[in-house]
């Protein structure tokens, strides 16, 4: 089974969103066990820990692995006419512009803590389509 937001049914329409809460709760017991080391869990690209210092927006919760920092959300799009690597969105005007338009653009949201690193897919949708 894909984990596309595309593979779900009715993600056509806009509204269809999905969420990877499980996913990182999983993740985290694993790391707060043994299981997983700091290494494992702390991996984010350097890009993606610059543009969680330079583009996203803060959050009050503090980062499950060092505990220290908050996260922020860090929002890539992709889709027609964007780059290859895809556009990361800064504002909500941006994000209100693709949604606006009739090309369908998918997107992703990255929680991120710049300190340690620490990264997890939050959730992805579409926007767009007209």
């Amino acid at each position: 089974m894909s984990f596309r937001p595309e593979a779900i049914r009715g993600a056509s329409s806009n509204g269809a969103v999905v969420d990877y809460r499980l996913t990182r709760q999983s993740v985290v017991q694993q790391y707060r066990k043994g299981r997983l080391s700091r290494l494992d869990v702390c991996d984010a690209h350097p890009e993606l820990r610059r543009a969680a210092t330079m583009a996203s927006r803060p959050t009050d919760e503090a980062c499950p692995i060092c505990e220290e920092a908050q996260v922020v959300l860090v929002t890539y799009a992709f889709g027609p006419r964007l780059p290859a690597g895809g556009r990361c969105l800064t504002t909500a005007r941006e994000m209100a512009k693709l949604s606006r338009g009739s090309a369908t653009f998918t997107c992703y949201v990255v929680e991120v803590c710049p300190e340690c690193a620490w990264n997890h897919l939050s959730r992805a949708f579409q926007v767009g389509g007209g």
